[in-house]
């Protein structure tokens, strides 16, 4: 690679934090709906058309800050995701992570968990990085499934089709049982975090960590997890 070559490739990656950094103030200060490519060009100096060269629309950018956001939250999950402890407290770390994470961007958070973006449909790019944090708690109850197994709820016949077909193209190694569970774990993870976000508990749950953690304990029980035999009073029981 010449030196000019390099040097270029740096100024575009530079520009292109630079664009996703002011975008991102625009999100926290208007909201996702009025993003405005115009706008984000008027702040940093820029002609629009300049801007379009590394951002052809506004969608462009919306999707690129959801990437990103996603990405942002599965590593922070990741990182909290510790192989060798017992599936019960893997479970309870990823999920304190996906909350520290939402408290720590709850903008971003808005941009990928709260209302949708009007005339904006993401795009499939977006589901790799969206489906880490999942794809995470998946392999948790998986492993759980091949150790000690999984105890979870028997299924009412009515939802056992459904639950086959769901546990078919998300994780056919593991019984529909669980897979129905987790999908509804994955829901009310984001729901608990959502209404602690977003306000829907002031002055209902004041002492939110204790509580968040004994809710997501109540959802690794009914994912089929087990506590281990270190846990003692477990956080859901």
């Amino acid at each position: 690679m010449s030196t000019a070559h390099g040097a270029r490739a740096r100024a575009r990656i530079e520009v292109t934090a630079a664009i996703k950094d002011e975008a991102r103030r625009q999100l926290a200060a208007e909201g996702a709906a009025r993003l405005s490519l115009r706008a984000v060009a008027r702040e940093l100096g820029m002609v629009s058309s300049a801007l379009y060269r590394y951002f052809p629309s506004r969608d462009d950018l919306l999707t690129a800050l959801i990437i990103d956001a996603y990405d942002s939250l599965g590593e922070r999950a990741e990182a909290a995701h510790e192989p060798a402890a017992d599936p019960f407290r893997r479970w309870i770390a990823v999920c304190e992570a996906v909350r520290g994470w939402a408290l720590d961007h709850p903008h971003e958070y808005a941009l990928i968990y709260g209302s949708p973006v009007p005339g904006y449909t993401a795009p499939d790019t977006t589901v790799p990085a969206a489906a880490r944090v999942g794809l995470l708690l998946i392999g948790i109850a998986r492993d759980a499934h091949r150790g000690s197994g999984l105890a979870g709820p028997s299924l009412p016949s009515e939802l056992r089709p459904e639950a086959e077909r769901i546990a078919a193209d998300l994780a056919p190694d593991l019984p529909p049982e669980a897979v129905t569970a987790l999908v509804a774990a994955w829901a009310q993870l984001y729901g608990l975090v959502g209404f602690e976000l977003f306000g829907q508990f002031h002055r209902v749950v004041e002492d939110r960590e204790p509580f968040f953690r004994h809710a997501v304990g109540r959802l690794a029980r009914g994912v089929g997890l087990v506590p281990g035999p270190t846990e003692g009073a477990a956080p859901g029981r």
